[in-house]
């Protein structure tokens, strides 16, 4: 069958007259066909992530029903699955879409009365009850993409084997144009899902001090209003919002990319900060599952480093329960500060693969996880009131770090250098190189492991792990470790939802003052330097 052939297939059973006329228009077009056609979307753990468009390799409204449908696979009729969206291109036609074919096929579907961020969502699983839960969204993608993640009924996201059978189940799914559909499922009012997430996250240890002044972007995204609406709840003065990006807006007009780690991304904050004096730059991706953090310095304002946040929130959380088995997690590429935090305190410690549905697994007596990409889930003595990252919870502990250090005359910065005299300065840094060309990855990863490196940034390797291999402690996974002389470490792996090679880097140095962190960043510099010739991309 000619791709031609195949492309009028889909056409014939797509809902979507955008999709079926992009397509009427490609049929003469071999290539655009191939790229559409010869491969295919990959249902993994972080679901389905992909640029919107026709075809099996893009999301659209029949990946979107397919998925639906193998999820109804394995839950089975009766099962009860929550479905959350947010205001990316289609998000609300994919949530209906995912109602409509669950209840179809006998499922109960709740879904949310309007685009809310991706923890509220993992909340109401839990909340509710529910056997799963779906939440339409690309985090912090481009504006061309759109996403769909799966969350298993304790509030987590999936895992292997669950990720396999759901693939497995959307293989054997036919044409979705006979797929029966229902329109009974129910809509969740604020009052029943937005309140109690509130209550939950307001009752995190955040402290009693309250005297802060914010400066706050959602980045065109969701988060904007349930996180003013938090800081109301917890007594917070109301934050100050960058105007440009308050109202949630697919196509991101401020920014490159929409996520507060890309260059230029906190530049709208960061003059507003200026404006009204800020004493903390808050700022969500567009989903509101990760948080950035900016303080005043000597220069102005300073954003925090994923790493650095962790450590602070970490060392609050420790210091504010009092639990006997408490336990802390971060990845492979987060700081090894948290060990150290954790010992000080008498908590456990756990490393876990990267990402949250690893972190989330760290279980029992979870009470903090982290990684270094600003994505944070911050608990109590009762445990974590969401099983997954969360952009407003880890924001409203922010704010009461700062302003408890502000009652005391200091600020974010002082706090870590209390960190650092007491644990060593471990600073960290990480080089990113996106790629149009996939390949060019794992050609980077074959060649790191045929000939791994005798040294980096003018330090010895003193070992080089392939994390391909796994261990008793590890699952496998793609990436290289290598520990270096003088208490350096450097990881490089493929990004799991974009297309980047990513380089994590720390060095521990102690701390003397100022002068140590100059030291902390030229050593970070030599590291990026060696690395960037190294991989040649």
């Amino acid at each position: 069958m000619s791709l031609a052939e195949v492309a009028r297939e889909w056409i014939a059973q797509d809902p979507d007259p955008e999709t079926r006329a992009e397509l009427e228009g490609l049929l003469d077009d071999e290539g655009a066909l191939r790229d559409r056609f010869a491969a295919k979307l990959e249902f993994g753990t972080a679901g389905l992530r992909g640029e919107l468009g026709a075809g099996p390799n893009r999301m659209n409204r029949v990946t979107v029903m397919r998925a639906a449908a193998g999820l109804a696979a394995v839950l089975g009729p009766g099962a009860h699955v929550v479905i959350g969206y947010d205001a990316r291109r289609n998000s609300d036609v994919f949530a209906r879409d995912t109602a409509a074919v669950l209840v179809g096929a006998g499922l109960r579907a709740s879904v949310m009365g309007g685009r809310f961020p991706t923890p509220v969502l993992a909340f109401a699983v839990r909340h509710l009850g529910a056997d799963a839960g779906v939440m339409v969204t690309a985090s912090h993608n481009p504006p061309r993409d759109n996403g769909y993640k799966v969350y298993w009924g304790d509030g987590r996201q999936i895992v292997p084997p669950v990720d396999g059978q759901i693939s497995h189940a959307i293989d054997l799914v036919g044409r979705v144009d006979q797929l029966p559909l229902g329109d009974g499922w129910e809509t969740l009012s604020h009052a029943a899902i937005v309140e109690p997430y509130l209550d939950a996250v307001t009752a995190l240890p955040i402290g009693a001090s309250r005297d802060l002044s914010i400066a706050y972007t959602p980045l065109h995204g969701v988060g904007g209003e349930t996180l003013l609406e938090a800081f109301q709840h917890a007594g917070f003065p109301a934050p100050a919002v960058v105007g440009e990006q308050a109202e949630p807006d697919p196509d991101f007009p401020t920014v490159s990319f929409p996520n507060p780690e890309e260059p230029g991304a906190m530049d709208h904050a960061l003059a507003l900060a200026a404006r009204v004096g800020a004493d903390l730059i808050i700022a969500n991706d567009p989903d509101a599952d990760r948080c950035a953090v900016g303080t005043p310095a000597a220069d102005g304002y300073r954003m925090l480093t994923g790493d650095e946040v962790g450590g602070l929130i970490a060392e609050h959380v420790l210091s504010h329960t009092s639990r006997t088995d408490r336990l802390v997690a971060t990845t492979i590429v987060s700081s090894s500060l948290l060990a150290r935090i954790a010992a000080e305190h008498g908590a456990r410690y756990a490393e876990t693969l990267t990402g949250f549905k690893w972190i989330m697994r760290a279980e029992p007596g979870l009470i903090f996880g982290y990684e270094e990409a600003l994505g944070y889930s911050v608990g109590g003595d009762d445990g974590l009131p969401v099983h997954d990252k969360d952009g407003i919870g880890a924001a409203l502990t922010v704010a009461g770090i700062a302003a408890e250090a502000k009652a005391q005359g200091r600020t974010l910065l002082d706090l870590l250098d209390d960190q650092a005299r007491r644990y060593g300065l471990h600073a960290t840094s990480q080089l990113s190189v996106r790629v149009a060309d996939l390949s060019l990855i794992t050609r980077a990863m074959d060649r790191l492991r045929a000939d791994p490196p005798a040294d980096l940034g003018g330090r010895k390797v003193e070992s080089a792990e392939d994390l391909s291999t796994g261990s008793d402690a590890l699952p496998p996974t793609d990436g290289l470790r290598y520990r270096l002389a003088g208490n350096a470490r450097v990881v490089v792996r493929p990004s799991g939802t974009e297309p980047k090679l990513k380089c994590y880097l720390e060095v521990v140095i102690p701390f003397t003052g100022p002068a140590t962190r100059t030291e902390a960043t030229h050593a970070l510099n030599a590291l990026k330097s060696d690395l960037t010739a190294l991989l040649n991309l």
